[in-house]
């Protein structure tokens, strides 16, 4: 068996793929431009780096996962289905060979320009309808419809990609009970519930796409994972401000209940005419009505001016967005009947949409707090004095067949209780409460932190609270991931991001939060570096991550 040494740019596969630079990088893996020297072509391999560093369970698991990926996309004959044309094995794990498309995400591409044209995004939804549709009528459920996972070749097709967790239909499942997989704010509401879900499921999550790539946000994103769940279930979105004819087939989409969404082939026409800039009339049927006081319908005339009333009193029903407040109160919050608890139980159990590889930034307490949540350092190295200490040998004679270290690198056993891989001549310094290892005194360097006693309940809402305050105070901050995770099997989250430390002088920082055991402590294991060889820095940080070993009296 391949010991594992790190994916680097160059390396061959299966003795024909050879490795070119980095396309991008998710919670699961990384997927690289690569040269099938036999055929002569540019092709996608997508490599599954979340299996590196999780438990052997769940590594059989994930691995099963990408097998699966590959049998439900092979299954569906489709132009707008990215196309897998190898599995193979490397490096104990196995690696998807797909078609190569030359064009950015959807997600990219809002990022980039704000926001999608409404027609241009009624093109695109089409499109991803079509693909939709053949895989369904293959028996195979997409599951992760984002806008991630929406490819836009420059010439102008769009394909579907990432069947990573598709159901096949006769296939026993591969998640464990009551598992969540998925982006949370891209789950079918039915979904979220634990029901089962159906091709209306993938139909929601279309609408939820189409409405960031309208709107450049979410719909249903909050500050925590258990928010969003909430919101996904209970909560209307706003409603679209700049769909203009796109608008009311997104809210037909975005139904809470799988019945009441338009069928595929309603959903295509509706498309079809907003494209053409039309309203599409069909999806008013779909709009949901709203229940109005009597004493604002006594308010209202029949026309809905002020003064008059309805001839016969009573209610009536005026389209969405939601009930009108009487004059001089303030709106009612919508309540669901959905109890919180099923919410609580199914965080519990997520893994997906973030599962797997670790990307987040923590700001330890300083050594005079006292225990309040007050916070030190935000990925930048503090001003005062840094005390070096003597740096920790190397455990003598490893064996390589227990820790895989590789050429350039040594275990460190750290006085402060953990154990972990270090590349040769990384030495150990103390910033504070934080213990770093650096080669260059903190150009590039490898942060541990700990919080004995948290003061959050998850690692994913810490995270949403400093990057609250970070934005403020990094120049040009740009987010590049933030999910929750499992790692070392405890909650987890990650955080991506990028900054500007000096005009000219963009660095990149990469974080693995998590809970060692229930309630804590809470630890963090950063890397930050220069954005010009973040590549390298972001596979060291890999090889540390999979080799980390916490503190004893955490386990």
């Amino acid at each position: 068996m391949e010991r594992s040494q790190g994916t680097e740019a160059g390396l061959l596969l299966a003795g024909r793929y050879r490795l070119g630079e980095v396309l991008g990088r998710g919670g699961m893996g990384k997927v690289w431009r690569a040269h099938d020297e036999v055929l002569h072509r540019t092709v996608a391999v997508k490599e599954l780096t979340a299996g590196l560093y999780v438990a052997e369970a769940d590594r059989v698991v994930l691995h099963a996962r990408t097998q699966k990926e590959a049998r439900a996309a092979a299954r569906i004959t489709h132009p707008g289905v990215v196309t897998v044309h190898d599995v193979i094995e490397y490096d104990n794990r196995p690696w998807i060979v797909m078609q190569y498309v030359d064009g950015p995400s959807l997600a990219d591409q809002a990022k980039e320009s704000g926001e999608v044209a409404p027609r241009e995004a009624a093109r695109i939804g089409l499109h991803v309808l079509g693909a939709l549709r053949a895989a369904h009528g293959a028996g195979v459920l997409h599951r992760d419809v984002k806008p991630g996972n929406v490819l836009l070749a420059r010439d102008g097709r769009v394909l579907l990609t990432d069947f990573g967790i598709a159901a096949i239909e006769g296939d026993s499942t591969i998640t464990r009970t009551g598992e969540l997989v998925g982006s949370i704010d891209y789950l079918a509401p039915e979904r979220v519930r634990g029901g089962d879900p159906g091709p209306a499921s993938d139909l929601w999550s279309l609408g939820a796409t189409l409405y960031t790539a309208v709107e450049g946000r979410s719909p249903f994103r909050r500050t925590s994972p258990i928010s969003t769940m909430q919101a996904v279930v209970a909560e209307e979105p706003p409603p679209p401000e700049r769909a203009a004819a796109l608008g009311h087939v997104i809210t037909a989409l975005l139904r809470k209940e799988p019945e009441d969404r338009p069928t595929a082939e309603e959903a295509e026409r509706m498309l079809l005419e907003a494209m053409e800039g039309r309203e599409p009339r069909s999806a008013q049927a779909y709009v949901p009505t709203q229940r109005v006081p009597e004493e604002v319908l006594h308010a209202m005339g029949p026309d809905g001016a002020s003064g008059g009333g309805i001839p016969g009193g009573g209610t009536a029903r005026l389209p969405y967005p939601g009930p009108v407040p009487a004059p001089g109160t303030a709106p009612v919050a919508r309540r669901s009947r959905w109890r919180t608890t099923v919410l609580v139980i199914a965080l519990a159990a997520l893994v997906g949409g973030g599962a797997g590889v670790a990307a987040l930034l923590y700001a330890n307490r300083t050594d005079g707090d006292s225990g309040t949540g007050g916070t030190a350092s935000h990925g930048s190295r503090s001003p005062g004095p840094v005390t070096a200490s003597p740096s920790p040998t190397p455990t003598p004679k490893p064996d390589p067949a227990k820790d895989g270290v590789p050429d350039g690198w040594r275990r460190v056993e750290d006085p402060a209780g953990f154990s972990i891989l270090m590349p040769v001549g990384w030495e150990r310094q103390v910033n504070g409460t934080n213990i770093d290892y650096t080669p260059d005194d903190g150009v590039h360097y490898f942060r541990f932190s700990a919080d004995p006693a948290p003061d959050f309940d998850h690692p994913y809402t810490h995270m949403q609270d400093l990057e609250t305050r970070l934005r403020e105070r990094l120049p040009d901050y740009r987010s590049l991931e933030m999910n929750s995770n499992v790692y070392r099997d405890q909650p987890g989250s990650i955080w991506e991001f990028t900054w500007n430390e000096k005009p000219g002088e963009p660095r990149h920082a990469i974080d693995q939060m998590y809970f060692a055991k229930e309630g804590g402590p809470e630890y963090a294991l950063y890397m930050t570096g220069p954005e010009e060889d973040w590549d390298i820095t972001r596979d060291r940080f890999n090889t540390m991550l999979r080799s980390w070993r916490a503190p004893a009296d955490s386990d």
